[in-house]
């Protein structure tokens, strides 16, 4: 199939595939008798599984990391068990954190007088710091 198909199949755009390549997520494909990339259904396996990979939220080099494993299928998987505990943390603390700004921000909010932009308590705490400490 051609880069064009390859992208609708997997909802990838095509800038996107040509990244994959580039950084070795994704194999070179063949070149058909007029030039054009030929993708086979081991293109779209792995195109497929990065997608979905990042879907999850998982960086470049975690995927990276667990492209090898997935292709070892008699390899333990604690490996991967590794990487995936490691961005459940990352995202546990992502989310510890938009909890902390929620919070803050909702504070904010809160002490809204509904007054002119200068008694403003958003606007002020966006601004620099001052006496009252924001």
């Amino acid at each position: 199939m051609q880069i064009g198909e390859l992208a609708r199949t997997t909802s990838t755009k095509v800038e996107t595939i040509r990244f994959y390549e580039k950084i070795g997520l994704l194999p070179k494909p063949s070149r058909t008798s007029g030039n054009y990339r030929d993708y086979g259904s081991d293109h779209l396996a792995r195109l497929s599984f990065v997608r979905r990979a990042r879907g999850l939220g998982f960086r470049l080099d975690q995927v990276r990391e667990l492209l090898p494993l997935s292709d070892d299928q008699n390899r333990s998987c604690s490996a991967v068990d590794i990487v995936a505990r490691a961005h459940l943390a990352r995202i546990d603390q992502k989310i510890a954190d938009l909890r902390v700004l929620r919070y803050e921000l909702d504070e904010l909010i809160s002490h809204c007088r509904k007054g002119a932009i200068s008694d403003c308590r958003i606007i002020e705490a966006l601004g620099p710091p001052n006496e009252a400490g924001y």
